[in-house]
């Protein structure tokens, strides 16, 4: 287990969004973190308080979280000297990112001389078997966008959440850093050997009880040129019985492919739906999650509304409103 409470490093992230991972554990584990650590130029804010090395310690910080989730998920050199830094003052260090701590050797030897830990979250644990396609238990719901970084794992937390308020059965399944992060366990899925990615899905979301719901953290597009791979991999493995499509109404392209625009909801709706039909032919589209963070709260409820009328389908901002529609229209299947 990864020692808490967490300071969280955002680094020199170009934007709020680059800075996803600290985010999302400030609003789902807020007691997990102390602070933020930012470093001179950043363009993020969490919200949290800007902390030192030194004050996140003297507050109770044990490990100090890489909360950034940059393009190629790099470690700069600027950043290993924050780094290094914090295994001399006796924190351990947390990262999802590709490019894995136990590669720096320069880290590994910090660790080592200090008693410390490093920990890599996207490194697959276990050896995930091929996937079969054999229909399983229980009911399962994935959130599936018109781009990447767009409030899927939002949905399934709150989606989750809600249902377990109710005193329904439901788990959130992770499988990417952040989730990782929330929980304390998942599948790394973006880290998986492609041939086995919707096995591992199969491995997370095994055999349940009939009324039981897994609703599985969903990653990238299927129409996003980078990450379409592991998008698919969820939804043959994950054998979904429901699909929520998740939105954000003002992006203009791609999250970094500004020569690529975003799919209809229609066209999202109609492929996502067509390709989990495949593995489980009673699927079901039953609403649409939408990321109103950049909308005041009068345009956000022209917006869910107009879109409502249009799709025919439960529409909210799961985060800002509540998951309860959505959790409706799955109690209802």
């Amino acid at each position: 287990m990864i020692p808490t409470p967490y300071l969280l490093f955002l680094g020199d992230a170009q934007d709020q969004l680059s800075a996803k991972v600290a985010q999302g554990i400030k609003d789902w584990r807020p007691e997990n973190a102390v602070g933020q650590l930012r470093l001179a130029g950043c363009g993020a804010d969490i919200g949290l308080n800007d902390l030192t090395l030194e004050a996140a310690k003297a507050a109770g910080a044990q490990t100090l979280v890489i909360g950034v989730a940059n393009r190629g998920g790099v470690i700069s050199q600027a950043w290993k000297d924050v780094l290094i830094q914090a295994l001399n003052m006796g924190f351990d260090i947390a990262s999802g990112l590709h490019n894995l701590l136990s590669d720096e050797a320069d880290l590994v030897e910090a660790a080592r001389a200090n008693g410390r830990q490093l920990h890599d979250v996207r490194i697959p644990s276990v050896a995930y078997p091929i996937a079969d396609g054999v229909k399983r238990s229980g009911k399962r719901c994935l959130a599936v966008g018109t781009d990447c970084s767009i409030g899927k794992m939002y949905t399934s937390l709150a989606v989750d959440a809600e249902m377990r308020k109710r005193g329904l059965k439901s788990t959130f399944r992770p499988t990417g850093q952040t989730g990782i992060l929330i929980t304390g366990s998942g599948v790394p899925l973006d880290a998986v050997v492609a041939d086995f990615m919707a096995g591992a899905v199969e491995y997370l979301t095994p055999d349940n009880d009939d009324d039981h719901w897994d609703h599985i953290e969903g990653q990238g597009s299927l129409f996003h040129a980078s990450y379409s791979g592991v998008t698919l991999a969820l939804i043959h493995g994950g054998q979904p019985d429901a699909l929520i499509l998740a939105h954000e109404p003002t992006r203009t392209h791609m999250r970094g492919l500004p020569h690529y625009g975003l799919p209809s909801l229609e066209t999202l709706r109609d492929t996502a739906l067509l390709l989990a039909r495949v593995v489980n032919p009673a699927c079901e589209v039953v609403g649409i999650s939408v990321n109103t963070q950049h909308l005041n709260e009068a345009d956000a409820i022209k917006c869910l509304t107009d879109i409502e009328a249009r799709m025919g389908l439960p529409t909210v901002d799961p985060f800002r409103h509540g998951a309860g529609r959505l959790v409706d229209a799955l109690a209802a299947m």
